[in-house]
């Protein structure tokens, strides 16, 4: 899906979650859990497909003229590799899971709640900040803003806005308006990495891009396992392959 203008999927998305937030306030906890099921399900299986799409880059003309035809497949298991390996050694996902879990026992620590002053201002804190890591610090948001900046398209945001949309319904049933403030903390961050892609398209070359977004297909394959809870891949410390990519792109380049 083709994007109007830089910026257009993370508008999309923010739209989304604003929508699902007032609807999760209203009428959201009257939907049952198998239909929930069901709409995962659904989002999963669109996620292999535009991984499919994105994993296609590996072909690309510009990369295989650029590395030579056998070597595409090996830049992006290197950077997968690579950046696997360094992110489970930094812990990227257990990090970011653990900052999650102390946001939660912070914003619902003993006591608290019973404070009927406070009560309020600890569910407005709560969903909005187990929302805002939830919508911002995923695979997708990452993926999908760098794909809307480099000009590959909206599908991934727009897939993300899907999917955030109906998190925002089931969070806000719960949280309240603490969710729908988490729109604006998406556009901030999706917006600053839409730039970041902007700025790398002016000046990364074609074949450099298509390992990227070929290495990010594969990982968006590890998201749709995880929607259909197939197997929990750790997608968030595969991260720093989208950064290995081209740099080994540039290397095999450079050998030639």
């Amino acid at each position: 899906m083709d994007s109007a203008f830089p910026g257009l999927g993370t508008l999309i998305n923010v739209a989304a979650i604003v929508v699902g937030s007032l609807l999760g306030m209203a009428v959201g906890h009257r939907l049952p859990e198998r239909v929930r099921d069901v709409v995962t399900d659904c989002l999963g299986l669109v996620t292999l497909l535009i991984a499919a799409q994105s994993a296609m880059a590996v072909a690309d003309p510009a990369l295989a003229d650029a590395v030579g035809a056998g070597a595409p497949v090996l830049i992006v298991l290197g950077a997968l590799l690579i950046g696997g390996i360094a992110g489970s050694g930094l812990r990227i996902s257990a990090r970011l899971e653990s900052l999650a879990g102390r946001v939660h026992a912070w914003s619902t620590r003993p006591g608290t709640a019973r404070l009927e002053a406070h009560a309020a201002r600890q569910r407005f804190v709560d969903g909005w900040l187990t929302a805002t890591l939830l919508f911002c610090v995923g695979p997708l948001a990452v993926l999908g803003s760098l794909s809307d900046g480099l000009g590959r398209g909206i599908d991934q945001l727009a897939l993300k806005a899907v999917l955030d949309g109906f998190a925002a319904l089931a969070f806000a049933s719960t949280f309240g308006v603490g969710v729908l403030l988490s729109a604006v903390s998406v556009g901030v961050v999706q917006g600053a990495l839409t730039l970041v892609g902007l700025l790398l398209g002016s000046v990364v070359p074609d074949a450099h891009v298509a390992a990227l977004t070929a290495t990010g297909g594969l990982m968006l394959v590890g998201i749709g396992l995880r929607l259909l809870r197939v197997r929990e891949v750790p997608v968030a410390d595969m991260l720093p392959a989208l950064v290995v990519a081209p740099l080994l792109t540039q290397v095999v380049v450079l050998l030639r």
